[in-house]
């Protein structure tokens, strides 16, 4: 039996898309504890430690949908950008989750810190570009295909890039998260807590708009619909 090479892209895809929607459903929970002033700052800490474990994955996974995605959408005829390009597709794809993997190796850190707001900074380039792309290809001018039963691939990129918004913010939260316990290690304020409560309230609110975004990401890429 031949293993075609977009049944591979598929496997993989799938599985990021897993390791993304079920790494924001643990980073989610464990926040529950990471705001809990009845524990212990240590054990606190710990499940800071945790979120940071479990997130780690999901951002890998939200990355690595776009080079996946981007390689099958040329395979299947929806987006013209093959040969080379879809070679550095790749190289930008995995540098960028190189670059993710170093912040969080580094996370506690100055550096850390620094290299985090690098990839975030990628994010403000690469959302624009995409939505743009894909609302043009939906409109009928390209890039992407736009005949009909083509459209859906220019309608899963228009979501995804609207979940690296969201996905921005929550990248925002947990930066904040590094920085507020610095200060609370150095024993308690009111004022940081009321504020590490604030953002963590804030981004689980905006965690259910962005399941529904996944699983619409997820549709669209599994129903074709137009």
């Amino acid at each position: 039996m031949e293993i075609s090479e977009l049944a591979v892209l598929r496997w993989l895809h799938i599985i990021a898309m897993v390791y993304w929607l079920g790494g924001e459903w643990g980073v989610f929970q464990t926040s529950y504890n990471v705001i809990n002033r009845r524990l212990s700052m240590e054990e606190r800490r710990r499940h800071m430690e945790t979120a940071y474990r479990i997130d780690i994955l999901a951002r890998s996974g939200i990355i690595l949908l776009l080079p996946l995605g981007l390689h099958m959408g040329h395979l299947w005829n929806v987006q013209p950008f093959g040969g080379i390009w879809i070679a550095v597709i790749w190289i930008l794809g995995l540098s960028w989750l190189a670059l993710c993997w170093s912040a969080f190796i580094f996370r506690e850190t100055d550096r850390g810190i620094a290299l985090t707001k690098i990839d975030e900074s990628i994010r403000f380039i690469l959302i624009p570009t995409l939505f743009l792309a894909a609302a043009s290809s939906l409109a009928g001018y390209g890039p992407f295909a736009g005949d009909e039963g083509q459209r859906w691939f220019s309608a899963k990129v228009l979501v995804y890039s609207l979940t690296l918004i969201i996905g921005l913010k929550l990248r925002f939260i947990m930066r904040e998260w590094t920085t507020l316990f610095r200060i609370l290690a150095k024993g308690p304020d009111a004022k940081v807590e009321a504020t590490l409560d604030k953002s963590i309230r804030f981004g689980r609110r905006i965690a259910y708009v962005y399941w529904i975004l996944i699983a619409t990401v997820a549709f669209f890429g599994a129903v074709k619909p137009f």
